[in-house]
């Protein structure tokens, strides 16, 4: 007996893929975006349902992981817009957000907690440029903006980030 294979049987295998792929990054953006875990686990999952459904307006134009993050930056823009995103605990436990199983330093805990407190444009930049590891030119598709936006939002975010670990430090001693 033959198996008759569905139309999206293709669209299904390459969803799984991706998932497999590129779940961890998506999480840990969208964790570091919407500072709590389970509405980036609703982020991520909202992302691979959107990816799913436009899956065939994908051009490649962008590299998938670029096209996926993209998404994702979008859904947790939406999260941040509705009115009850202003009536959730804003104060991360960075431990809950430790998605791999490394140690974290003192150093990188403190940093995240800047980066965390940077502007949003800012700090979608410093997100999809260092910890997604997009080049310029993908973090610039990304965001709908132009590659020198991203370079003076990335010059922004460092001399932001500088000031604040330099004065935490000062401030401590």
């Amino acid at each position: 007996m033959n198996v008759v294979k569905d139309p999206d049987n293709l669209r299904s295998q390459r969803l799984g893929q991706m998932i497999r792929q590129y779940e961890k990054d998506l999480l840990r953006i969208c964790c570091m975006y919407l500072k709590d875990v389970s509405l980036a686990e609703d982020a991520v999952q909202e992302t691979f349902l959107k990816a799913y459904r436009r899956m065939e307006t994908f051009r490649g134009e962008s590299s998938e992981k670029t096209w996926l993050i993209s998404i994702a930056v979008n859904v947790c823009r939406d999260m941040r817009r509705g009115s009850w995103f202003r009536h959730i605990d804003q104060t991360v436990d960075l431990n809950a957000l430790q998605i791999s199983a490394e140690a974290i330093s003192d150093t990188k805990i403190a940093l995240m907690q800047e980066i965390m407190r940077l502007p949003r444009r800012e700090m979608e930049a410093v997100l999809l440029y260092y910890y997604a590891d997009l080049p310029i030119r993908e973090t610039a598709r990304t965001l709908h903006i132009s590659e020198p936006a991203v370079s003076r939002r990335l010059t922004r975010a460092r001399h932001m980030l500088k000031d604040a670990l330099k004065g935490g430090a000062a401030d401590e001693t």
